[in-house]
């Protein structure tokens, strides 16, 4: 399948070592505005590059799109993508509101191709694996999920959009979709109610950068969801310094984000400053990933056994005994993401992550933020997007 990238910022960047490695697609065109991210893939890929995504929607050689451009235009972007019968993985969050959602699903709807919603950490092999478990019913059903992950989100460079809760920044629209589409997976059933605090306590920082949430779900189960991106305890270390992208993590690091972006910096130098670690100012060398990617401490409380998915596996702790349950480490990281486009797009296997999916997905990740704001319990209507699980 031969893909257009559109945007070469750090999503890019997080998905590079996979483009490079999987053997099922191709890179054969980007867009991104800035002209040195241009010449970087011009000189890596040997690609056509555009300054607009609609160029790049336009060209007859691209069979889907990679859309990896800011939250705000995901809808715009996905839209003008259909419209030219372009298949389209769009990263998470799908889009900043349930409206946009539903046009971008309606767009690929009348056009007749594929819009997967990833990559998101519900795709790791270790979650995948942990649902299998659940699945033959050998330890009971799934009744309780912790899921807790902290980290220096809010620290590292941002664009001031996103630090702006109103235009999708902030760790709930960025974060809580990996834990919520994690806690969707693994329960198997439709979420019905949200309870949810948040904490933003940086005025430099104008956003969520924490939140705590209760999740009931329609068979009973319930999840608690807890998130800080605030830079101080860091929970890769349950994960034996494994970090979010399967890589060894160097705990004598420890404040590196703060040190960069603690101190007060105005905007436009912070936004200079992110753009320097950006595809076509740095030359990444890629690094074979020791373990699979993951999110933070997720245990999955069945009625024999608690689930414990880890990069390297899933640990189960039974009645009567405890054991790892390996996974093989991954021969291309991420490989699993363009699996799911690639197996849609041939219809070999019906995608999970499907705009749906994305749209019930951002729906609950809105509840935490309204819930929060109103200080009340969200209930929701019949979520979409389950079908396929």
């Amino acid at each position: 399948m031969r893909l257009g990238v559109a945007g070469l910022g750090r999503g890019f960047m997080m998905m590079l070592p996979t483009f490079e490695s999987y053997p099922r697609t191709r890179i054969v065109a980007a867009a991104d505005p800035r002209a040195e991210a241009r010449a970087q893939f011009a000189q890596d890929f040997g690609g056509a590059t555009y300054a607009t995504v609609g160029e790049l929607c336009a060209d007859p050689s691209v069979d889907a799109v990679y859309l990896a451009t800011p939250h705000q235009f995901h809808a715009e972007h996905v839209v003008a993508a259909a419209a030219q019968r372009k298949h389209v993985l769009v990263e998470k969050p799908m889009a900043v509101t349930l409206a946009e959602c539903a046009t971008m699903i309606d767009a690929a709807d009348a056009a007749g191709v594929q819009l997967i919603v990833g990559h998101s950490h519900s795709f790791d092999a270790p979650y995948r694996r942990t649902r299998e478990l659940i699945a033959s019913g050998a330890y009971g059903r799934a009744r309780m999920i912790t899921a807790l992950n902290y980290t220096d989100f809010l620290y590292r460079p941002r664009r001031p959009e996103e630090l702006d809760t109103a235009q999708g920044g902030g760790v709930v629209y960025s974060q809580a979709a990996h834990q919520v589409d994690i806690v969707r997976l693994l329960a198997r059933a439709d979420i019905r109610t949200v309870r949810a605090l948040t904490g933003a306590w940086d005025p430099a920082r104008p956003t969520e950068g924490a939140y705590s949430a209760l999740l009931t779900f329609a068979d009973g189960a319930f999840a608690s969801l807890t998130y800080s991106g605030y830079a101080h305890f860091d929970s890769d270390e349950f994960c034996g310094w494994i970090g979010e992208a399967g890589q060894r993590k160097d705990p004598a690091r420890y404040g590196a984000a703060r040190a960069l972006t603690g101190r007060p910096l105005p905007r436009e130098d912070e936004a200079a400053l992110k753009t320097r670690r950006g595809y076509g100012s740095v030359k990444e060398t890629s690094v074979a990933p020791l373990a699979h990617n993951h999110f933070g401490l997720v245990i999955v409380s069945c009625e024999h056994a608690d689930l414990r998915p880890v990069p390297d596996g899933v640990v189960v702790y039974a009645d009567d005994m405890q054991r790892l349950e390996a996974v093989a480490p991954p021969a291309v990281p991420r490989a699993e993401v363009l699996d799911e486009l690639c197996d849609a797009v041939a219809g070999l296997r019906p995608a999970l992550h499907t705009g749906r999916w994305g749209q019930a997905t951002l729906g609950v990740c809105l509840a935490i933020l309204a819930s929060a704001r109103e200080g009340r319990e969200i209930a929701l209507s019949q979520q979409g997007g389950m079908a396929a699980a």
